[in-house]
């Protein structure tokens, strides 16, 4: 494959203006005209198990477009991918390996997927708009005041293009004075769906509602007091320099609000992503800050600031492994709200096993 783009540039290299000239001199052979890869019987390998199918929007739409020009640039072992794929980066100037790119994603032609560029770095408070594939285990604890914290998992599931379903398990503990104690907290159950997005403006809205069971323990203060529906909205908006900025807004109506009070919340985060390596090819890494707004909606009730510096990692090279380290720090009404060290590790299945991407 590479040998044959080598020949195609070296005699008519004038001939390829286009991501699709490019595409049919050079990697036609191995994924074939469709992007669905080439025939068994023509291909001349052995097929991986992750082979691409570039018309499957369900998986050629959620990354963005700087992880597709890596793997094309260098080879797909630089994101742990096949060693088959070899790297174009000596013959095609990153103008061309962009043009390619934007001809691959042509290639989904149900455009109401939300594009990869829109999927910005995951916060700890801020709910993306981007609808995910990933399961996070994620836990806080105090650093001041009493001993306490908890560690919540999340099963989040896309369906369709926009939507996405989430489960979330938290099990705490805590120092109430007679001892620690530890219950598994208020399981909840939500829906996502991205409701507009634009690459050309960098911009994607979502809704989406959540159903939070009285599951925990009031004995341990891990909830159990009543059951609460929350409404929200969440968008993302990518900035100059690979920079972003992510909105979460809502408001929390639990069905005994003389047990539990109404409340409305405004959570934001604003980051930038740094990349190693040449050309910014490398691994990425995103140091992140949430302000973060709660307010119960009772008369005579204090809004509580909150921010959240932190710093998202990757694990895999392929970068479908994640961590997160913050702080999470209350800038006012300080007294029984401790401070705490915030951590997670995410896992984007959609992107392959917890086996795969390391070599």
């Amino acid at each position: 494959m590479a040998g044959a783009l080598n020949a195609q540039t070296a005699t008519s290299k004038l001939n390829l203006r286009t991501g699709k000239d490019i595409y049919m001199a050079g990697c036609v052979a191995c994924h074939g005209a469709d992007g669905r890869g080439q025939s068994r019987e023509l291909q001349g390998f052995e097929r991986p198990s992750t082979f691409p199918d570039f018309t499957d929007c369900r998986t050629s739409t959620p990354e963005p477009d700087v992880q597709w020009q890596a793997i094309i640039t260098n080879g797909g072992p630089a994101r742990g991918f096949s060693q088959i794929m070899p790297s174009f980066g000596e013959m095609l100037s990153q103008d061309q390996i962009k043009m390619v790119v934007k001809y691959l994603r042509s290639l989904c032609k149900e455009k109401s997927w939300p594009q990869g560029d829109l999927n910005f770095p995951r916060a700890f408070i801020t709910e993306k708009a981007f609808p995910e594939d990933e399961v996070v285990v994620s836990s806080a604890v105090n650093t001041e005041g009493r001993a306490g914290g908890d560690v919540t998992a999340f099963y989040e599931k896309r369906f369709g293009a926009t939507s996405m379903i989430e489960l979330q398990v938290p099990y705490g503990w805590n120092n109430l004075g007679s001892g620690t104690k530890a219950a598994f907290g208020d399981i909840a159950l939500g829906y996502k769906r991205a409701l507009w997005s634009s690459v050309n403006t960098g911009s994607i809205v979502s809704a989406g509602a959540e159903v939070i069971a009285p599951s925990g323990s009031k004995e341990a203060g891990t909830g159990g007091e009543s059951t609460t529906f929350e409404l929200f909205g969440a968008w993302g908006q990518r900035l100059p320099g690979d920079s972003f900025f992510q909105v979460h807004t809502g408001f929390e109506l639990p069905v005994h609000p003389d047990i539990v009070p109404r409340a409305y919340y405004f959570h934001s985060a604003v980051g930038k992503t740094f990349s190693q390596g040449w050309m910014g090819l490398g691994r990425r890494w995103t140091p992140m800050n949430e302000f973060i707004v709660d307010r119960d909606l009772v008369s005579g009730a204090k809004t509580n600031f909150d921010v959240v510096p932190q710093i998202q990692i990757p694990i895999s090279k392929r970068m479908h492994i994640l961590a997160n380290i913050g702080y999470d720090v209350p800038v006012n009404h300080t007294a029984g709200r401790p401070k705490q060290l915030l951590f997670y590790l995410l896992w984007d299945f959609a992107d392959g096993s917890l086996k795969d991407g390391w070599k």
